[in-house]
C-alpha cells in the first residue's frame, strides 16, 4: 500500500516536473522565454518546448495581423482651409518579437497607442497639401499609402510592420457641409441645365433638319406626280385626238355634249346667252347644221 502512495505521489511530481518544464507554442503566436528577467531567447515556430522550471518564464506575443480602428475621426484641414472628419483604421503585426518586447514593456495597447499618434501626424501631413478633391477621389489612394510609408518609417526598429492604412469615412464637419451640399446642388443644376440647352439645340436641328427634308421629299413627290399627270394627259390627248380623227362630226357633237352635261347639272343652272349661239347648234338640229326645230 505505502509503495502504491509513493508510486502515486511520485508520478504526481513528475507531472507537474513536466508541466512546469514545457510550454506550447500555437502557430498564431510567437514566445519569449525570460531568465530572471532577461530576455533568454525567442520561439517563432509552432510546437513543444522546455524551459527551466522556476527560472525561467514564458510570454506570449501574437503574430497574426491586428487592426486598430479608432472610435473618433480626426478633425484634418486641406490646403483649402477647410476641415474634414476622417475616420481611418491600421492594419499591423508584430515581426522582431524581442524589438517590440524592448519598445513596448506594456504590450499591445502600448504599441497602438504609438501607433494612432504616428499615423494622425502623418494623416494631418497627407491631408494638409491636398485639395478635398484630391483627398476624397483622386489621390485617395496615393495618399494612404503615402501615411502607410511615414508610418513605417517612423516604426522602423521597434519590431512592428504597417501593413495597411485606409481611410474608412472623408466628410465635412457639420458647420460647413450644409454649405457645400447647397453649392454641390447648384453645380448640379447648373450642368443638368446646360445639358437641356443642349439637348433642346439638338432637338431644334433634328426637327428643322427632318421638316428640311419633308418639303424635299414633298416637292420631289409633286414634280414626279406632275409628271406622270402630264404624260397621262399627252397620252389623253393623243388617243382622244386619234379617236376623233376618224369622226370629225361625231367628235364636235360629243364635245358639245359634254359642254352641255357640264353646263346644265342641276335644273337651278343658269345660263346668260344669245340664242344664235354656236353653243346651241346641236339643240337647233341633230347634225348641227339646219335649222332648230
Amino acid at each position: 500500500m505505502n509503495r502504491i502512495v509513493a508510486f502515486l505521489v511520485g508520478l504526481v511530481i513528475v507531472a507537474v516536473v513536466i508541466r512546469a518544464s514545457t510550454f506550447i507554442v500555437d502557430q498564431r503566436q510567437y514566445a519569449i522565454v525570460f531568465q530572471l528577467g532577461q530576455i533568454k531567447r525567442v520561439v517563432t515556430e509552432p510546437g513543444l518546448y522546455f524551459r527551466i522550471p522556476l527560472l525561467q518564464n514564458v510570454e506570449y506575443q501574437d503574430n497574426r495581423i491586428l487592426t486598430i480602428d479608432t472610435p473618433v475621426a480626426d478633425r484634418v484641414q486641406t490646403s483649402e482651409k477647410k476641415n474634414l472628419l476622417i475616420d481611418s483604421f491600421v492594419r499591423w503585426r508584430i515581426t522582431d518579437p524581442r524589438a517590440f518586447r524592448v519598445s513596448f514593456p506594456a504590450g499591445e495597447r502600448a504599441a497602438e497607442e504609438r501607433i494612432t499618434t504616428l499615423v494622425r501626424d502623418a494623416l494631418n501631413q497627407a491631408v494638409n497639401k491636398r485639395t478635398v478633391n484630391e483627398i476624397t477621389s483622386r489621390q485617395r489612394d496615393k495618399a494612404m499609402e503615402e501615411i502607410r510609408v511615414a508610418v513605417q518609417e517612423s516604426v522602423k526598429g521597434l519590431g512592428v510592420d504597417i501593413v495597411d492604412v485606409r481611410l474608412k469615412r472623408v466628410d465635412f464637419v457639420p458647420e460647413i457641409s450644409e454649405s457645400v451640399y447647397r453649392r454641390m446642388e447648384a453645380e448640379r443644376k447648373r450642368v443638368a441645365n446646360e445639358q437641356r440647352s443642349i439637348g433642346a439645340a439638338e432637338s431644334e436641328k433634328i426637327r428643322a433638319d427632318a421638316d428640311r427634308q419633308r418639303e424635299v421629299l414633298l416637292a420631289e413627290a409633286y414634280r414626279e406626280a406632275q409628271k406622270i399627270k402630264g404624260e397621262g394627259d399627252a397620252k389623253a390627248s393623243a388617243i382622244y385626238a386619234q379617236a376623233f380623227g376618224q369622226n370629225p362630226d361625231f367628235a364636235r357633237f360629243y364635245r358639245s355634249l359634254e359642254a352641255y352635261r357640264t353646263t346644265f347639272r342641276t335644273r337651278n343652272d343658269l345660263l346668260v346667252i344669245d340664242p344664235s349661239s354656236e353653243f346651241f347648234r346641236y339643240m337647233k338640229s341633230p347634225d348641227g347644221k339646219g335649222p332648230a326645230r
